[in-house]
């Protein structure tokens, strides 16, 4: 058979999950050309991810998405591991102080709607089977035997990545628990508490609701070993439920069950060549404090900006190299965190079971969790490495400001935001500044401008640079218009 005629575009990108969904959306919204392959025929509403944490959160608000999908699903202000280990979010410094159990594909339908309103196309059924690069671009080879050409592409295509595979780049870790048991299912007694959890001599359970009458379960057995591929029938699960919670809840309707062994792994690159690892492809670790999908959000809106900066001629290549500088070492404390709760939440031993009783009675959850942790596992309190000598708030994260216009709007212009993620949903750097900033209207056309709404605040002296993203890119002390001018080439380009 003769190979079909190469399609081309400016990114490819592997996979039509939410890591791959939002990146394609953001590309497709900054005018680059985008596809998605997708080796699955038809969208599945079934899911494994469902929890939607705060920074996940102000990232779609950041797109517009967020209220929606906040109304699909059921807010908890915390998590729990066990009976007795849990994670505070009720006092997060966001808008949204709290953890959104909503199904995956909840997520995805509204993504999705968002790419290919933006002009995102997907294809479905498309395998990739072969992967080249060069100099100038990317082809890959789908089981149908088309060819697809890009500028770049994106690997979000799961633990089980054949891009990663065809670029030979490693994924080195250990399995940190077998048989675990994920099922969906209906309940005929809703349980007293939204999160039930509890662990024992039988083992593990937890069990949290999506919000619209089914359940998530995730058990596991202490004696019992499944196979991955194999499930314990609707029985072994009930009995399983009664023995670790005392109480089955009358569990039925099974309509979806797996079982797998949970890995701890990292791909040591990011990056090859043209080709970029995002979400589980490049990062995978076990389902405590569920931050797997939400990882993987974050690493595509680090990466989307970035690619689109460099492909509208913005930026340079070495833009793309802070991908992996930002991003790796998050993947590796999110693999530290959920390895160290996972390993609490299922202590067989004595002295591990002794130390999290000891360590949970000193205020009855784990205090490395309800402070700086609860902000890593929340994705808010994550940073990017700053420059020597930058100014101190130089890749934070920006919580939501509150803005006011530099100037009256132009009769019939759209109202100017009043916050900080309405003015990112333009996709754009966002300038906050007390002053007028004639600076910067060279670059109208690729930042917002405002000034924060109390002007005799923290930020009456400071000028900060947002990057689309929601972190700081610059930030000065009362700077003149030329370090402002050379911080806005710096960033943005040449003005058009």
């Amino acid at each position: 058979m003769a190979v079909k005629p190469t399609t081309e575009t400016d990114v490819l990108i592997v996979g039509a999950g939410p890591t791959g969904l939002l990146l394609a959306g953001d590309l497709a919204a900054a005018g680059v050309g985008v596809t998605l392959l997708e080796k699955r025929a038809a969208e599945s509403n079934l899911t494994r991810a469902f929890a939607v944490h705060a920074r996940s959160l102000e990232m779609l608000d950041a797109r517009g998405l967020a209220e929606e999908l906040i109304a699909t699903g059921r807010p908890l202000d915390g998590l729990r591991m066990s009976d007795r280990l849990g994670i505070d979010l009720g006092t997060l410094p966001t808008r949204f102080p709290f953890v959104l159990m909503t199904p995956q594909y909840n997520v995805e339908r509204l993504l999705l709607e968002r790419a290919e309103k933006a002009g995102a196309t997907v294809l479905r059924g498309a395998e990739v089977t072969g992967l080249r690069q060069d100099a100038e671009g990317v082809t890959l080879e789908t089981r149908d035997r088309r060819s697809h050409r890009a500028a770049y592409a994106v690997a979000a295509d799961g633990v089980h990545s054949t891009v990663r595979d065809l670029l030979g780049i490693p994924f080195p870790g250990e399995s940190v628990v077998d048989s675990m048991v994920l099922a969906d299912v209906r309940l005929d007694r809703e349980p007293t508490e939204t999160i039930t959890v509890s662990a024992n001599h039988a083992g593990f359970a937890f069990i949290a609701p999506f919000g619209d009458g089914w359940f998530r379960i995730i058990a596991w057995d202490r004696e019992e070993r499944y196979p991955d591929g194999t499930t314990p029938s609707p029985e072994q699960l009930t009995a399983l439920v009664r023995a670790i919670l005392g109480e089955d809840y009358g569990l039925h309707d099974v309509r979806w069950s797996s079982t797998f062994h949970s890995d701890e792994r990292q791909a040591p690159d990011y990056r090859s060549g043209r080709v970029f690892l995002a979400g589980d492809a490049a990062h995978c670790h076990s389902p405590a404090g569920g931050q797997g999908m939400n990882t993987g959000l974050q690493d595509s809106a680090n990466l989307s900006w970035k690619l689109a900066a460099v492909l509208r001629g913005r930026a340079t290549d070495a833009l793309l190299d802070t991908y992996q500088t930002e991003r790796h070492p998050v993947g590796k404390t999110v693999l530290r965190t959920s390895g160290a709760l996972i390993r609490l939440a299922l202590a067989e031993s004595a002295p591990t079971r002794a130390l999290r009783g000891a360590l949970t009675a000193l205020g009855g959850l784990l205090d490395p969790v309800t402070g700086r942790g609860a902000k890593l596992i929340s994705g808010i309190g994550i940073s990017y490495p700053a420059p020597k000598d930058a100014h101190p708030q130089v890749g934070k994260r920006v919580p939501d400001l509150r803005l006011t216009a530099l100037s009256k709007p132009a009769e019939g212009a759209p109202a100017a935001p009043e916050r900080l993620y309405e003015a990112l949903r333009a996709g754009k750097f966002v300038l906050v500044s007390n002053d007028e900033l004639a600076a910067a209207e060279p670059w109208a056309d690729r930042v917002v401008c405002a000034a924060p709404a109390d002007p005799h605040g923290k930020l009456r002296d400071t000028v900060l640079l947002i990057r689309p993203d929601g972190y700081v890119a610059w930030a000065a002390v009362d700077p003149g218009q030329g370090e402002l001018r050379a911080a806005l080439t710096d960033w943005l380009g040449t003005p058009a």
